[in-house]
């Protein structure tokens, strides 16, 4: 097993850091993944799925390795939250294809003994050019109950994994990267995982960047790095 971190997709726009020119993916196979940090963007049209959709989902469908993201502010979440739950390596997900799932909010995933807490999310810094319910949605922040499930989960795994994958970064994180970021209701609870959470690294998307922040949290956008 393989498994390899990458930074947003916003699929068509940044999807090109997968094809064969910039990713080798020979010799991978379904039991190897590729984890999206968030603004996956292929659930995106709130009407439905498009044949631009149906493109990619064929595209990536096809690939040798296994994708995986959770999601970030710029999905269509009420279509993602729409989609049937299923049981995968010890947490929820939302299966999109034989080969592509969402990692819920707040879970725990065991892939072969290597542990990954998930929490997508994050707030828009661009809602004055959206329009609600066409290209935004309120649900990019978490519920209380997401929140309350994601502790939960901690709770069930004595608060220990291997790896954290999020969209955002946590409060205390996020002023070395960038001051003018604005804290919300998700960046200071990811501030609390933070503090309270024994991992290894930490992996996120959402800032557009490649950055090793400190020796324990990453940044992703063009980098496809390999973590096993």
């Amino acid at each position: 097993m393989s498994i390899f971190v990458t930074g947003d997709t916003h699929i068509p726009y940044d999807i090109s850091k997968l094809n064969s020119r910039n990713f080798d993916c020979r010799g991978l196979t379904a039991d190897d993944y590729v984890i999206i940090c968030g603004d996956f963007g292929l659930v995106w049209n709130y009407k439905g799925a498009d044949n631009e959709e149906k493109y990619w989902l064929k595209w990536l469908n096809e690939k040798p390795f296994t994708t995986l993201f959770v999601d970030g502010n710029h999905e269509c979440h009420p279509r993602l939250n729409a989609l049937d739950t299923e049981i995968w390596h010890g947490g929820r997900i939302h299966k999109l294809s034989p080969k592509i799932a969402h990692l819920m909010r707040g879970e725990v995933f065991n892939l072969q003994g290597v542990t990954f807490f998930t929490m997508g999310g994050a707030s828009s810094h661009d809602t004055e050019y959206r329009i609600s319910g066409i290209d935004w949605w309120e649900e990019e922040i978490p519920s209380d109950e997401e929140f309350e499930n994601a502790l939960q989960n901690l709770d069930k795994c004595g608060w220990k994994v291997d790896y954290v994958i999020t969209h955002c970064l946590p409060d205390n994180i996020l002023h070395k990267l960038a001051w003018w970021y604005g804290h919300d209701k998700i960046t200071n609870f990811l501030f609390t995982i933070d503090q309270d959470l024994e991992f290894k690294h930490w992996f996120c998307g959402h800032y557009h960047i490649d950055q090793e922040i400190d020796d324990k949290h990453t940044v992703l956008y063009k980098k496809v790095q390999k973590i096993l």
